[in-house]
């Protein structure tokens, strides 16, 4: 590493306004934050949905007494499902062989 070109690596403290103080090290001796993992209501579980349409509502309606759908297919299959499919073989091109070049006609003035 080339000396004096980087910046000094010292000891932080992160502050938020919650007053919740977290030591760690950094470039800058101090940060001030507004909101932190301590206050945040999605990290606290104080998180509240602001529906003011009724979306959430009318979707838990909709689709609260039907079943998951996983994706996986059902365990009874039909019987055509069951049989292998028959292999199908597609014949391949033949190469075409290449044709000698053709000259231009020369003009003669």
């Amino acid at each position: 590493m080339k000396k004096g070109i980087h910046p000094e690596y010292q000891d932080t403290v992160f502050v938020c306004a919650c007053g919740a103080e977290v030591h760690t090290r950094s470039t800058k001796p101090e940060f001030r934050l507004e909101i932190c993992s301590a206050c945040h209501p999605f990290f606290t579980g104080k998180q509240k949905l602001v529906d003011s349409a009724g979306r959430v509502e009318r979707f838990m309606k909709k689709y609260a007494d039907k079943p998951v759908s996983t994706g996986k297919k059902a365990l009874k299959q039909t019987k055509a499902a069951k049989k292998p499919a028959a292999a199908v073989k597609v014949p391949r091109p033949k190469k075409k062989e290449e044709a000698p070049a053709k000259k231009s006609p020369k003009s003669k003035a």
